[in-house]
């Protein structure tokens, strides 16, 4: 049972101390006794204990006194490290060569589901860095249903996607399926993704949070799972970065689709939950409607649906030749169908969503959550969006009457 009201008491001890003053520590937060049920460790670093109420000023700095304790964060339960603050901007995720996620941009993210050779994973990246994505997808470490599908290339895949990387400046997104692979995943990957299936594991989680390569995380819904559990998921990747001494959040979420009684499509693209998502979060939220329909007929309107709700960037699947694809070959856009929907994206990104009378704020401004300012009308503004989908913005045609 997730607490809801108190603090969660987050102590950082140095790696170095030889003994960590964990009984010093509890004692000033008021657990003589030693630890109970209300303290957690997670890894051999770091303590979180659960508090009745925040601890007060001289209360933390005589803990910041002790010896053996790097650092200490106080998070109150209902404002913890993934929820939005009254009044507080979405986060950025900024990538080494300037690609951002979050924000007032609109990312698209491109890529097969599979990497299959040097030269696909290049044709790829060169046409979808061509139509205007920012970074490059591409599975080397692939979960599959079956035991007997196609698994992925495994290292000579992460090795073709760094080709591919050297070759167009595309920053690469891949997925990581376990913690033995975090290291290696991390030295060719810009971006670590967990999968939805792993979505729930919380060992992994926290790994790739706190991965000293501080490689940023892209975390994916489960198809099971609600918003709740997603942020509670999340919060293990950013209580790791915690503890690494990291400021920024680096994680950026996507929904990829759920499985409804609806079976028309592979999954349920919940489009009000990015809205929710938009409103209860400050961290970027993504949508991936490649996996969410699992048919390329519906990746586009699914895609404008998407950043119509509010998402701030898009995980498409492509492939040159779909119907030869290793893996997904059902959803996988082919270069032309890529590129139209990229043209899509920059109408739809100049003359903006279904516009009500009133000033229309900048998609950056629209941070205050629930108790702020921000009113129904408060739309985004699609053509500031600035990730290379933008254009001058043009009036819409009035909409005819019935």
């Amino acid at each position: 049972m997730i607490p809801s009201k108190g603090a969660i008491a987050v102590v950082c001890f140095d790696d170095g101390a030889s003994r960590r003053p964990v009984g010093p520590v509890l004692k000033c937060l008021g657990l003589a006794r030693g630890p109970d049920r209300r303290c957690r460790w997670h890894g051999p670093g770091m303590l979180s204990v659960h508090l009745d109420h925040p601890a007060g000023p001289a209360v933390m700095k005589r803990l910041r006194a002790l010896p053996g304790v790097q650092r200490i964060a106080m998070i109150p339960l209902k404002r913890s490290l993934v929820f939005r603050r009254p009044g507080q901007p979405d986060s950025v995720v900024a990538l080494p060569n300037g690609v951002r996620f979050g924000g007032g941009g609109l990312a698209v993210v491109a890529g097969p589901c599979s990497v299959e050779s040097e030269s696909q994973i290049c044709e790829i990246a060169a046409c979808a860095k061509e139509a205007g994505a920012v970074a490059l997808r591409g599975g080397a470490f692939k979960p599959r249903t079956s035991p007997y599908s196609f698994g992925g290339l495994g290292v000579p895949g992460l090795e073709h996607l760094a080709r591919a990387r050297e070759m167009t400046g595309l920053p690469v997104v891949t997925e990581v399926l376990d913690t033995k692979d975090m290291d290696l995943v991390a030295r060719y990957a810009d971006v670590l993704q967990v999968g939805s299936r792993n979505m729930q594991n919380f060992p992994l989680l926290f790994k790739a949070g706190s991965h000293p390569s501080g490689r940023p995380v892209l975390l994916k819904c489960g198809f099971g799972a609600t918003v709740e559990e997603f942020l509670q998921a999340a919060e293990y990747v950013l209580l790791g970065r915690l503890s690494a001494g990291r400021q920024d959040p680096g994680l950026i979420l996507c929904m990829r689709g759920i499985r409804t009684f609806e079976p028309s499509l592979r999954y349920t693209l919940d489009i009000g939950a990015l809205a929710v998502l938009r409103e209860r979060t400050h961290l970027p939220v993504f949508a991936d409607p490649s996996h969410a329909s699992g048919d390329r007929r519906y990746v586009p309107p699914l895609a404008r649906a998407a950043v119509a709700a509010g998402a701030q960037g898009l995980l498409i699947e492509v492939h040159p030749r779909p119907s030869r694809a290793w893996s997904d070959g059902g959803q996988c856009l082919d270069f032309r169908g890529f590129r139209e929907l990229m043209e899509d994206l920059r109408r739809l990104a100049a003359s903006g969503a279904r516009r009500l009378p009133g000033a229309l704020p900048r998609l950056a401004d629209r941070s205050s959550g629930p108790g702020g300012r921000r009113t129904a009308r408060a739309l985004p503004r699609l053509a500031d969006r600035s990730s290379g989908l933008g254009g001058r913005r043009t009036a819409r045609a009035p909409r005819q009457g019935r």
